[in-house]
């Protein structure tokens, strides 16, 4: 009888190393203080600035504390897998870049007295990316506009009637990147039955 050994498989490259390196910059923003997490937020300076443009990707990757970003990367580590192994590594790695740099261009151009950071906008992606995974030829499962309605339009409701240090923003922009996303990708599927006909 043959024996199989156990094996640690990194099964999801993306969000794990996404996971790693967020945590790594937490614990050097715990020993040195918020100033790091401050400096790799989103927020306007100069254009001459390089890191003006590097924050519009880093901002993602920094959380103001430990509760932040076990709330993120709960999610993030939920589904990201099962979203990376449907999409490929390359395309979420792609996508997660994208929804990172809209975000963050949106609030440098429209909330400049305003930093952003925390995973958030990508917890949002992935919620509405992994809800096409079940799209079959020509058909959309009822659940994709569903989880769509119910989390851009609670974010929408957040972001009118409440004041938080959450931006609702970034929630919805990276529920549209994901919903975008899960269009292009399944655009061949959902017009398959209309071809048909």
């Amino acid at each position: 009888m043959k024996k199989h050994r156990f094996r640690i498989d990194f099964n999801s490259p993306v969000i794990l190393g996404m996971a790693a390196l967020s945590l790594a910059l937490l614990i050097i923003s715990m020993i040195f203080g918020s100033k790091v997490s401050f400096f790799l937020s989103a927020h306007r300076t100069s254009l001459l600035d390089p890191m003006q443009y590097i924050r519009l990707f880093s901002h993602v990757l920094v959380h103001s504390d430990i509760a932040h970003y076990t709330g993120n990367f709960m999610m993030i580590l939920a589904i990201g897998p099962m979203v990376e192994e449907k999409y490929g590594s390359r395309h979420l790695l792609l996508i997660t870049v994208g929804t990172a740099f809209i975000t963050g261009l949106v609030n440098v151009i429209f909330f400049p007295g305003q930093a952003i950071l925390g995973a958030s906008g990508i917890v949002f992606m992935l919620i509405l990316l992994a809800s096409f995974t079940n799209i079959q030829q020509g058909r959309l499962p009822v659940t994709v506009p569903l989880v769509a309605l119910l989390y851009i339009g609670n974010e929408v409701m957040r972001g009118v009637f409440t004041k938080d240090n959450i931006s609702q923003l970034s929630h919805i922009i990276g529920g549209l990147c994901g919903a975008g996303a899960g269009i292009i990708f399944h655009s061949g599927k959902l017009s398959s039955r209309a071809r048909a006909r």
